[in-house]
């Protein structure tokens, strides 16, 4: 059972890391590097610069102010260098999310398919992304945010929350679970995401807008990769063994 999960997991992360790989580096990528060119005409913002193309559609990317003075970080070269390590890093998140996915199914009782893998991946998108999406879009560099520590927290306790509602609402689904389930899923935004300081950033609206419903669009075709691969790879593969029996 766990070298199947496993093997179903390894599959639905490559196919699912090919496809937003591609997706990223033709929608999100061109973004950032516009952005970035923004954020370097500030000499104070030159040590911010991140490679943002890593992890954007596994979850909220966020970043954090360094200090004027600080040392600059390693960042990958641009070019083949830096689409590598976007790729290795969607796929490292890829694997281990169809594993965390294959994992919630079989306790929730149900076996994947290409139907309950895809329904769970929404739901896991839904979770991680959309949901923290709401009140913390993804961002490019240079715009101004919240203290990181603030944003990280609010992100776990909603990605937390809603996947419990979520579960309420789906698997469980009676009348209390359900209510309890809405009162869950909206908790989160009645708190309220932290607040962005104040201050003028020469980055335009319209290109964190482009870039944050580019970057939420990827990571739903991301889990809902995903969740077919998983779901695809666990009946293949327990088909081959039933045949090697």
């Amino acid at each position: 059972m766990i070298l199947r999960l496993l093997s179903a997991a390894l599959a639905a992360g490559f196919l699912a890391a090919v496809v937003a790989t591609g997706l990223q580096l033709s929608l999100t990528s061109p973004l950032i590097l516009e952005a970035e060119r923004y954020e370097q005409r500030e000499p104070s913002r030159a040590a911010e610069v991140l490679p943002r193309t890593l992890p954007i559609v596994l979850a909220h990317s966020g970043h954090d102010h360094a200090a004027p003075d600080a040392a600059p970080e390693w960042q990958p070269a641009p070019g083949l260098q830096r689409m590598a390590f976007t790729g290795l890093a969607t796929l490292v998140g890829g694997v281990g999310y169809a594993l965390i996915l294959g994992a919630v199914l079989l306790a929730c009782g149900r076996e994947p398919t290409l139907q309950t893998g895809l329904a769970f991946a929404l739901a896991g998108f839904a979770s991680v992304a959309l949901a923290p999406g709401l009140g913390l879009p993804p961002e490019l560099p240079g715009q101004e945010a919240a203290p990181l520590l603030a944003r990280q927290a609010w992100w776990a306790m909603t990605a937390v929350s809603t996947a419990m509602g979520l579960y309420l609402i789906g698997v469980r689904r009676s009348l209390i679970a359900i209510l309890g389930g809405l009162v869950l899923i909206v908790a989160p935004h009645v708190v309220g995401a932290p607040q962005t300081p104040d201050g003028a950033s020469e980055l335009p609206a319209a290109l964190a807008a482009q870039f944050a419903a580019r970057s939420l669009a990827i990571g739903a075709v991301f889990w809902a990769m995903i969740g077919l691969g998983l779901g695809w790879a666990w009946q293949s593969f327990g088909s081959a063994g039933r045949r090697h029996a």
